[in-house]
């Protein structure tokens, strides 16, 4: 759910891939070695899983495929076991897939050498798990410089960024505490902090937040909201947490058995749902939520005030109270003063009115 004013934050990702998964295995078990065999003999689907199941394998994801845009932040969301953090790990092969692709920039990094392959993840990408991670007899300065001085960046240069970094993530001040001396929000900083060190052009961040408390989790995630507005980075993000994902998401990929069951913006998943299984992970999600401007939007015609939007992704929630004082409507216009259309009550609180309902209303 976005908060107050950060739904401008939302990015319009280009609709170049900066990474894709095609047709990507990895099971754990006797067929492992032969896989490719299998998925020769047998179509894939339900049957070639249900056999690898039932021959003893643990299928941790089953020819699962999607691409991630540039600058866009990609959820991949599910039940503990749904394979989410296996693919993410196969994308960046801390985990070796037993099959398929994993194209960066159109390069298979399947196909990288070990030498290569430390290379990328040394200047290309930047990874944040759930377990922080820190070095407990190092600083936060020195947390955060460890990557760059693995990459053999010099003391003055790397100086320079790590106090650039320490600034970005709100931890100035704190450069020469211990970890055990941190929050736990705090140390979460840092570990932000050091992946964005080196500047990676690709970011993974598997259940990053899901070990802090309530209040200290939604504070990170509006953190890492102004973070992207200002980095504009890739993004594969891993939760469990369909609220969560609802705040942050551009993208949803939802995940089951291994299985990639449904892929689309937040509000597809939450209106549209392929599945009963979708359609019962979205059950309590408010409409008010996942609704944006842009769905409900009709040609202005010209009577109504304007007010100046960012974005038409703007989830209702945060547009609400502009019909306290506007209860006829309000008309739309972006940054550079177009008019982009209007929103009367009237149509918003009939939408609302269905949130028991959700599968009787479609986008139009």
């Amino acid at each position: 759910m976005h908060s107050p004013g950060v739904a401008s934050a939302k990015l319009h990702a280009s609709r170049r891939a900066k990474i894709s998964c095609r047709n990507l295995w990895k099971i754990y078990g006797p067929d492992a070695a032969n896989l490719a065999t299998r998925l020769r003999d047998v179509p894939t689907g339900d049957a070639l899983i249900s056999g690898l199941r039932d021959a003893g394998n643990v299928v941790a994801a089953a020819d699962v495929s999607f691409d991630v845009h540039v600058g866009e932040i990609f959820v991949i969301m599910g039940l503990s076991g749904s394979g989410k953090s296996t693919v993410v790990r196969c994308l960046s092969r801390l985990v070796e897939p037993d099959q398929g692709q994993v194209l960066l920039d159109g390069e298979d990094l399947l196909q990288a050498s070990r030498k290569q392959l430390v290379d990328i993840r040394r200047h290309k990408m930047g990874m944040v798990f759930q377990s922080f991670g820190l070095l407990p007899h190092l600083t936060v300065a020195e947390n955060v410089a460890f990557p760059l001085r693995l990459q053999g960046v010099s003391s003055r240069d790397r100086a320079a960024r790590v106090h650039e970094v320490i600034d970005l993530v709100g931890l100035v001040g704190r450069e020469n505490a211990y970890p055990s001396e941190l929050s736990g929000g705090q140390q979460q900083r840092v570990g932000i902090a050091r992946s964005l060190a080196v500047e990676p052009q690709l970011w993974f961040l598997d259940e990053p937040f899901s070990a802090l408390d309530p209040l200290i989790r939604k504070q990170m995630q509006n953190e890492f909201l102004r973070l992207q507005t200002m980095l504009r980075k890739t993004i594969v993000f891993i939760t469990h947490d369909f609220l969560e994902a609802l705040r942050l998401a551009d993208r949803i990929a939802i995940m089951k058995d291994g299985r990639i069951i449904q892929i689309g913006s937040p509000s597809e998943i939450v209106l549209r749902p392929l599945s009963d299984y979708v359609r019962k992970f979205t059950a309590d999600v408010p409409l008010s939520h996942v609704v944006s401007a842009g769905d409900l939007l009709e040609p202005y015609d010209g009577a109504l005030p304007t007010i100046e939007l960012e974005d038409l992704a703007t989830p209702l929630l945060d547009i609400l109270g502009h019909f306290a004082t506007n209860p006829q409507g309000i008309g739309l216009k972006n940054t550079s003063g177009e008019i982009l259309g209007q929103l009367r009550p009237a149509r918003v609180f009939e939408i609302l009115a269905q949130n028991d309902d959700k599968d009787k209303w479609e986008l139009n």
